[in-house]
């Protein structure tokens, strides 16, 4: 798909309201001063950049309800986002996303589920993640809503999450894949088992290699579907390399392992849409993960060693 389509619409989106630690809505301007836009140019894309989806402070609100923090303000975020997406499906282009934390997910995948339902197609999710997310507001023990997230689109938790464009849930859970997790919280982990979705643990990937989890992700992913949208914590890498994220797990995928998995993406011309979160400037090193993020993406655009 991406090698007829060879124009991406970029959408940032300024969300920190998701998670306890601050600055990760600086993350879509650090993607982009690792020269993003220029570096897609030079791989052949067209590109037209929205800008960023505006998100407000938290120091202007209050927090009603402890158990779903900022629910109203990151359901509107992802409301617009979620009309972004369409928008850019309607003009031919693949989505780029780029947060924010994790929450935003809830937007990318409301708005390409709602365009390819307009089309009686379903659409698969392959999600790179050192955490489950998989909490809902009953069972999250911090009430932060970048932990529930895959729940949410998998029709799970808070109404105003799950019910984004007017229909739930965006996705069948057979048609998704978690990669990567190695960090859980206790009532999460009983969710993800009775889930229905395909779970890659570090130990699955420790044991058989990236390159045979990938071929099996994407199988299922796509076998049923218009194709796969790809959503990316940089928490997925391990935090040698990629350090300036929130909530770091050591014993993550390599970057070389991290680089095949969105290369073999790229191979398969199934993927629909990208989105990379959580990547926070305050807390990185010289920009080491913004830069990591924009390579990444470059490869499950189609860059190639040769």
């Amino acid at each position: 798909m991406l090698n007829q389509r060879r124009k991406v619409t970029i959408i940032g989106v300024q969300m920190d309201l998701g998670a306890d630690r601050r600055g990760v809505d600086m993350g879509p301007s650090a993607i982009r001063v690792a020269s993003l836009n220029d570096r897609l140019r030079q791989l052949g894309y067209e590109i037209h950049d929205a800008g960023n989806i505006g998100v407000r402070n938290a120091e202007m609100m209050p927090i009603h309800d402890p158990h779903a923090k900022y629910l109203p303000e990151i359901a509107a975020a992802c409301e617009k986002l979620a009309g972004e997406v369409e928008r850019a499906l309607d003009a031919g282009t693949v989505p780029v996303i780029l947060g924010g934390d994790h929450s935003i997910a809830i937007g990318t995948v409301s708005g390409l589920a709602a365009y390819h339902r307009q089309r009686d197609q379903r659409v698969g999710v392959i999600w790179f993640d050192a955490h489950g997310d998989m909490n809902t507001p009953e069972t999250s023990p911090s009430g932060n809503i970048h932990g529930m997230p895959f729940a949410a689109i998998l029709g799970h938790g808070a109404g105003e999450l799950t019910n984004i464009g007017g229909f739930a849930p965006k996705v069948h859970p057979d048609d998704c894949v978690l990669i990567g997790v190695r960090s859980v919280d206790s009532e999460e982990a009983v969710a993800l088992r009775s889930s229905g979705v395909r779970i890659f643990t570090i130990r699955e990937i420790d044991e058989r290699g990236m390159s045979g989890i990938m071929d099996e992700a994407m199988w299922l992913a796509s076998r049923r579907t218009a194709g796969f949208h790809v959503t990316m914590d940089m928490d997925f890498v391990d935090p040698a390399f990629a350090p300036g994220v929130g909530t770091p797990v050591p014993g993550g995928p390599t970057y070389r392992e991290s680089h095949l998995a969105m290369e073999k993406i790229a191979d398969s011309g199934r993927m629909l849409s990208f989105e990379l979160t959580e990547v926070n400037p305050v807390l990185d090193i010289s920009n080491r993960t913004a830069e990591l993020g924009v390579e990444l993406i470059l490869s499950a655009l189609g860059k190639k060693i040769i």
